[in-house]
């Protein structure tokens, strides 16, 4: 398995805000495995965190997080990089999505699917023009003919030209950062790799989401219908649907109990005309061929990681954090309810899910004490408003 995510809603010595994150992993876990355990202490250590410059914060914490990673002595025979979308939910009632790669994270508004990152293609404008300068070149749409996303953590094969900063290297980790004043007529955010985005468009994973609370379904068991919905029937042949797949569900809960939240989710999707999982029309298995060729999806946890036999199965710790185990980066089977965000953050419950074709469990979180919870978690964020940035068109992929 090379994806990991971190699941945090305590975040800080204070718990002042929550972090998620989807890192996807390839050519190899390390990259992905680093990122998950890591790339929020880099944030929260930074400078710029602390004076509320958030933007600046993800943006030097990416970078960092990426450096030292190309420190170890480890990664020097090591070809392994990852994406890297995440979202800073702070105590102000903001959002703030970072992402490197092409990963993605949407919000729904109102019933509506707005994006809050772009995804980073070799054939974008901006990318070919980076990747050209720094020395490169794009061909089948791919980095060097090679690599199909052109930011990433790690990919240090990519990033040798000793003439350039890190933000213009063939392949770079600077993220792009988008800002979201949160609203209560935000409902939830989609975090999820491109295993989800390469199946379901936004729009119908917004559809897909409410038409299953509409359905009497929790988010634990919403994210593994998605995983059902995306893994391909054959999935040794290859192509769409045979990608790893990871998915994290954040509700924003404003000020609403968890059952308040399913009811206005409930009416808001009954109100749109989103009372029934969208049509999918999926490529077939040879259209659209990818290095992974196992789908893979194991449970992710609100906010806690367990040991758990599966060795597949992955989920990021941190230490900068109280409120998380201090188990090894794998998850178990069984659900685990974070505490409410301290102070005036409302707490933010979510659920989150990796899958193979065995499928894995999620949990739910929304209580100030732990309790067993079935698969999937809520988080009670505060006020959602618009997002910025819109979709990245996808570029081929050969």
């Amino acid at each position: 398995m090379e994806d990991a995510h971190t699941t945090l809603l305590k975040l800080g010595a204070d718990g002042e805000s929550a972090f998620f994150a989807v890192y996807d992993g390839h050519g190899g876990q390390a990259a992905a495995k680093f990122a998950g355990a890591e790339l929020h202490n880099f944030v929260i250590k930074d400078e710029n965190y602390t004076s509320g410059k958030f933007e600046e914060a993800i943006k030097a914490g990416y970078l960092t997080a990426d450096g030292v990673l190309r420190e170890n002595p480890d990664m020097t025979n090591d070809s392994s990089g990852c994406t890297a979308v995440s979202v800073l939910l702070t105590r102000d009632g903001r959002a703030f999505c970072g992402n490197a790669g092409d990963s993605r994270c949407i919000i729904s508004n109102d019933g509506k699917a707005e994006p809050l990152s772009h995804d980073h293609k070799p054939t974008d404008d901006v990318e070919f023009n980076r990747i050209v300068s720094g020395g490169g070149f794009v061909e089948f749409g791919r980095v060097n003919g090679n690599l199909a996303l052109s930011r990433a953590i790690g990919d240090y094969e990519f990033k040798n030209n000793r003439t350039l900063p890190a933000e213009k290297q063939i392949v770079t980790a600077n993220p792009d950062v988008v800002e979201c004043t949160l609203t209560s007529a935000h409902e939830f955010l989609v975090i999820a790799c491109d295993g989800i985005w390469d199946c379901m468009s936004n729009e119908q994973v917004v559809q897909f989401v409410h038409a299953k609370v509409v359905e009497g379904k929790k988010l634990d068991q919403i994210c593994e219908d998605m995983m059902d919905r995306c893994l391909a029937s054959e999935s040794e042949l290859g192509g769409v649907g045979c990608d790893n797949m990871t998915v994290i569900i954040v509700a924003l809960l404003n000020g609403r109990t968890e059952a308040e939240w399913y009811e206005h989710v409930k009416a808001v999707a009954e109100a749109s005309g989103q009372k029934s999982s969208p049509k999918i029309d999926r490529p077939s298995a040879d259209a659209d061929m990818h290095d992974d060729s196992n789908a893979i999806i194991n449970a992710i946890i609100s906010r806690a990681s367990h040991n758990a036999d599966d060795d597949d199965a992955d989920v990021a710790t941190s230490d900068s954090s109280p409120h998380l185990s201090d188990a090894a980066p794998h998850v178990d089977t069984h659900a685990d309810v974070a505490d409410a965000p301290a102070a005036d953050i409302p707490a933010h419950d979510q659920a989150s899910s990796q899958k193979s074709a065995e499928a894995g469990k999620d949990d739910l979180a929304n209580s100030p004490k732990p309790a067993e919870a079935s698969k999937g978690d809520l988080a009670n964020s505060p006020k959602p408003a618009e997002a910025d940035k819109g979709d990245q068109k996808a570029a081929p992929e050969n």
